[in-house]
């Protein structure tokens, strides 16, 4: 087993755009991909588990969740960087396509997406991290029983305004601090 990075994507991979619809609305933080590579590189899986409502929302469908995924990866990977695994809820319970309507394990807070990515990936939760811009993503890795960081992109500095009982294990500037606090603080994966 080994230890995984789990990383909201919008606001934290990427900048947060609002229902992202449209590939020309994908922007990286300049910081990303090495930050992906540095956890690469210190023997981490790095996971991305994302909230997708537009889908049960009717903004977007599923093809297009996966067409968004495989272009952040097509970036990372040319930037020498690896994703080994992309999660994500596609439901809402005030959703308006009646496939996607519904209270379920998978969306954030919840930790289903860490489940269902520990069995596939073979992950020691315990030993991991989860790395988002809103208070869900700490309420998630607290549910999940991994350690936790708010970054301050995307929503993070207003999340940050209004403090929630759970408090995150660090608050970082941006994924490359989050990287590094890891670092500094994780036990290393033994490769």
């Amino acid at each position: 087993m080994r230890p995984a990075v789990f990383l909201d994507r919008d606001g934290t991979v990427i900048e947060e755009v609002g229902y992202l619809n449209r590939l020309d609305r994908v922007a990286f933080f300049p910081f990303t991909v090495d930050a992906i590579r540095v956890l690469n590189r210190a023997g981490f899986l790095v996971v991305i588990v994302s909230n997708q409502a537009g889908v049960a929302r009717g903004y977007f469908d599923e093809a297009f969740v996966r067409e968004t995924h495989a272009f952040i990866d097509r970036r990372v990977r040319e930037g020498g960087a690896r994703i080994d695994g992309f999660y994500y809820c596609p439901h809402h319970p005030e959703g308006r396509i009646a496939a996607y309507t519904r209270s379920c394990e998978c969306r954030k807070p919840s930790p289903g997406l860490i489940r269902q990515a520990a069995r596939d990936l073979d992950i020691d939760v315990a030993a991991s991290c989860v790395i988002g811009d809103r208070w869900q993503d700490v309420e998630l890795g607290r549910a999940a029983g991994t350690k936790t960081i708010l970054v301050r992109t995307g929503y993070g500095m207003a999340e940050e305004g209004r403090p929630e009982a759970a408090a995150p294990d660090m608050i970082a500037d941006n994924l490359m601090h989050a990287a590094a606090w890891i670092l500094r603080t994780l036990p290393r994966p033994a490769n």
